[in-house]
């Protein structure tokens, strides 16, 4: 993350000292993505292909944790992590450079660190996963490093995304974000809910087939459901993103149908609001993380209690800066990015004016100066001995 970046905290004129000290509670699988850029086209089979630019970087849910405390939101992840080298890196990125909250987390002796391989080409991304599901804790997880000793798992077939064992006691929190996963329920998500989180969750591909809201039982425990259109009218037996939203409306309070290159639309089920948002229109390098990055940006603006469409404003200006870049968590923007955009964009003469004041709340949240657009960032690697 940049040293330079402005410290702005989006909920500064919210807090109280009787507050939980952290914001957004998550948790999940975290995994070292190593991302090749510049390459021409994809791999052919038979051949090596050189790509002209590498990095690496934590991803899975980290991609979501770094995008939040880029925000300024005081985050805490839950997470195993391998004892190699790759788990090191990740531990020290996440906690050193990012200021994440680890101390729900644990390092797994003799588990390594799953790993993603990520190929970005024609604003595209070709992927390959490797990984082991993390034993269980013995125990909840205690300080941050020292979790307790487990059994090294066995060389078994490796699974999609490994299960870092979710905590039974998440941290006290104004927000969590879970994955909705078909016929399973996580006992942490209706902990943190009655402990007054508002939950956050999106949900993936349902590889069952039946796209059954029932099957979703934490459903029940959230504020905001932000699934894609495709999943939306899949559950909802709809053929149109926007009547989905609003079905979606009848069991959430929030619900949120992300439209691809048409943005986004909402549906407030409490008082009726629906608020739609153009996508903006950037030269796509890497969509990798902009989910993550959207739902992040979504959770901050409901967090600061923002008007439903800023907050679908932001969230799509977050994901749009995003995919400008390459990488997961790389690419997640903080307000520096965002600072830049904003006054880069006010400069060119053929803006709509309609689409300039749709993001005029920016102003009161902005520093009056910013670095000069287009921002140069520094892609990590693993680490030089020093």
């Amino acid at each position: 993350m940049s040293t330079d970046t402005p410290g702005i905290d989006p909920l500064l004129a919210l807090r109280a000292p009787q507050d939980p000290a952290c914001d957004v509670f998550l948790t999940g699988t975290v995994f070292l993505d190593i991302i090749f850029t510049g390459l021409d086209s994809a791999p052919v089979r038979g051949t090596e292909s050189w790509a002209r630019g590498m990095g690496s970087s934590p991803g899975g849910v980290a991609n979501m944790a770094t995008a939040l405390a880029r925000l300024g939101l005081h985050t805490s992840l839950a997470a195993a992590f391998g004892d190699d080298h790759y788990g090191e890196y990740c531990w020290d990125a996440l906690e050193q450079g990012e200021g994440i909250d680890l101390s729900m987390s644990r390092t797994v002796p003799g588990w390594h660190s799953p790993v993603t391989v990520s190929m970005a080409y024609e604003g595209e991304r070709t992927m390959v996963s490797h990984g082991h599901e993390a034993p269980a804790p013995a125990a909840l997880p205690g300080q941050a490093g020292t979790g307790p000793t487990e059994t090294a798992p066995t060389e078994t077939a490796p699974t999609a995304a490994p299960n870092p064992a979710f905590p039974q006691c998440p941290p006290r929190a104004r927000a969590a974000i879970a994955s909705l996963v078909p016929g399973r329920s996580e006992p942490w998500v209706a902990t943190a809910a009655r402990h007054g989180a508002l939950i956050f969750a999106d949900v993936g591909w349902d590889e069952t087939g039946r796209w059954d809201l029932d099957a979703l039982p934490d459903l029940a425990h959230c504020e905001a459901f932000l699934p894609n259109a495709e999943e939306a009218m899949r559950y909802t037996r709809t053929d149109c993103p926007r009547a989905a939203a609003h079905a979606l409306a009848e069991r959430v309070p929030l619900a949120v149908v992300t439209l691809g290159a048409e943005g986004a639309y909402a549906v407030d089920g409490r008082t009726g609001t629906a608020a739609q948002v153009p996508a903006i229109e950037v030269e796509a390098l890497d969509p990798t993380g902009a989910g993550d990055v959207f739902v992040a940006g979504f959770v901050t603006g409901t967090l600061a209690d923002w008007p439903l469409a800023d907050r679908l404003a932001f969230a799509g200006l977050t994901a749009a800066l995003s995919v400008q870049e390459f990488g997961g968590s790389l690419s997640a923007p903080g307000w520096a990015e965002i600072a830049a955009w904003w006054q880069r964009i006010r400069t060119l003469d053929d803006q709509d004016p309609t689409a300039l004041e749709r993001y005029a709340f920016l102003e009161e949240l902005l520093p009056t100066t910013a670095r000069a657009w287009p921002l140069r960032r520094a892609v990590p690697t693993i680490g030089f001995r020093q």
